[in-house]
């Protein structure tokens, strides 16, 4: 379980193409600190496995499901990524609860800069709009955002000058992929409500 506060933006430094999966390895010298074998650790949203540790870098095999449902695949050396450990019990909650299970991919529609803030509509991949309402909490990439509006079709949200700079959302352009992940409770609601 992890909150969407990223810790640090980290870069992948390897990928090795297997033939249903693939090897990331990840550099990331604050998230791996304290990490060990089999810890859990989110890259742009998707909670992912510590297989091997060495010099501030860490290395996690992404199954053929996780590249397909998600942006991972594009990732290439040299690509930034938004790094998390998961939340301890003892922490405070800074974002919102956050899985890191993506629903769906969105891109980037358009960026409207502002002097201190800057408003980036995203698309939605189609039916996941009942996943989100105005002022509700959404994951991008890994970052818990609030959501300032929401069509059929996109939703946006509004960045901080902190967001911008120490998150991938910065650094992307229109056009590119961003892994989504709704709030859970949203689809344990829909899921009780069907059942009645």
């Amino acid at each position: 379980m992890f909150t969407g506060i990223v810790e640090e933006l980290g870069e992948i430094v390897a990928v090795e193409s297997q033939s249903d999966s693939a090897r990331y390895t990840i550099r990331g010298p604050l998230v791996t600190q304290d990490a060990a074998h089999g810890a859990s650790i989110a890259v742009n949203g998707v909670c992912l496995t510590v297989v091997d540790l060495k010099d501030g870098a860490f290395t996690a095999d992404v199954m053929r499901e996780t590249l397909e449902r998600s942006s991972l695949g594009a990732l290439k050396p040299g690509s930034r990524v938004n790094l998390e450990r998961p939340v301890r019990l003892q922490d405070r909650l800074g974002g919102h609860l956050v899985q890191g299970h993506v629903d769906g991919v969105g891109t980037i529609a358009a960026r409207e800069p502002s002097e201190h803030w800057e408003i980036v509509r995203i698309s939605l991949p189609e039916g996941m709009d009942r996943y989100i309402v105005e002022k509700g909490s959404i994951t991008v990439d890994g970052i818990s955002l609030t959501v300032v509006g929401v069509s059929a079709e996109e939703f946006s949200v509004s960045l901080i000058p902190t967001t911008l700079e120490l998150t991938t959302l910065g650094r992307k352009g229109v056009g590119e992929p961003v892994n989504l992940e709704v709030d859970v409770i949203a689809k344990y609601v829909e899921k009780m409500l069907d059942r009645s």
